[in-house]
């Protein structure tokens, strides 16, 4: 078990539950992920986790809409800052290619969430508003049909990304996200 135990009067003990079980889904995934698991990565006792959830699948949705709220919000900050379309193309680049974005592990939590989200409807749902969410940020510089296009060149990309184990061509990417953009205005 990592750290100390905090006392009954610990304010943050539910979202030390919440990120715990997601270092716990990029460790073991989904499928291995258990309470118990949980409650020593967030050095907890155990009954703290079923006292805070109202069972594994809750915990599990709650710990995923934590994420994907998170994501979404880098996602959006990026693109706000944003002050015309080429420096929008920079920023999805960016979102890409960099690693503040989605690293490795993140990388496996993405994809624990998107498979779980085939058995558990409150998962597909937090799918659906991440997806939504990510077209409304991409909203603020292209067209609906380009943030379609740039939203799967970002997954895919980033899939690839992980799968080749090195670093993608950033002015390709670059290229890319500006051919998108122009074609589909």
């Amino acid at each position: 078990m990592t750290g100390a135990r905090r006392g009954a009067n610990d304010p943050q003990r539910r979202e030390r539950i919440l990120d715990a079980a997601i270092e716990v889904i990029a460790d073991h995934g989904v499928q291995r992920t258990t309470h118990r698991r949980i409650a020593d990565a967030a050095s907890v006792p155990l009954g703290s986790v079923t006292y805070y959830f109202d069972g594994l699948a809750d915990l599990l949705a709650q710990a995923f809409r934590r994420f994907s709220e998170r994501k979404a919000s880098l996602y959006r900050d990026s693109l706000e800052r944003a002050v015309d379309r080429r420096a929008a193309c920079e920023a999805v680049a960016e979102l890409i290619c960099g690693i503040d974005y989605v690293g490795s592990r993140e990388m496996v939590v993405i994809w624990e969430m998107h498979a779980h989200a085939n058995h558990d409807e409150r998962v597909a749902e937090i799918n659906l508003a991440w997806l939504r969410r990510s077209h409304e940020s991409l909203a603020l510089h292209f067209s609906p049909e380009a943030c379609r296009a740039i939203d799967a060149l970002i997954e895919g990309w980033s899939m690839h990304q992980q799968f080749e184990r090195r670093p993608l061509d950033r002015a390709l990417v670059v290229a890319t996200i500006e051919a998108v953009a122009d074609r589909l205005r």
